[in-house]
């Protein structure tokens, strides 16, 4: 399981999706204060699935199409999680001198894990091929 490189990429997009933003805010108001995900339920319910997809693909290690396709349902998250962002930041560009926000790196964890996502599935489909063409040769 954890000798393939898709587990080390999926347990990578683990951490982008489920450890670091604990640790890193997505923006800061305009008291400097961090705005952290749990404070909207929408980023909680979208970084949650993410890693709940991450933790089921990495378990479904020996179906190959079905962690294929639990990583494509983990991109779908994870794109609609980083357009809510680039929404909020548009729509938040405009703002008034009273409510400034800074945004921080938090925004772009969902870059980082779609990435990772993207090199797993590359990876998995290289399984899948080389499993097909054993298969053929006997």
């Amino acid at each position: 399981m954890i000798q393939r490189i898709q587990t080390v990429y999926l347990i990578l997009a683990l951490v982008f999706s489920g450890i670091l933003p604990f640790v890193f805010p997505l923006w800061k108001t305009s008291g400097e204060i961090p705005f952290y995900f749990m404070e909207n339920s929408y980023y909680t319910i979208l970084f949650g699935l993410s890693t709940s997809l991450s933790v089921i693909s990495i378990l479904a290690y020996k179906k190959r199409q079905n962690q294929f396709v639990l990583n494509r349902l983990n991109l779908l998250s994870n794109v609609i999680l980083l357009g809510l962002f680039v929404y909020r930041s548009l729509m938040i560009s405009g703002e008034t001198t009273e409510v400034v926000s800074e945004k921080g790196i938090g925004m772009f964890l969902p870059i980082a894990s779609i990435l990772f996502l993207v090199l797993a599935n590359k990876a998995i489909k290289k399984d899948e091929d080389l499993v097909k063409s054993v298969d053929r040769l006997r």
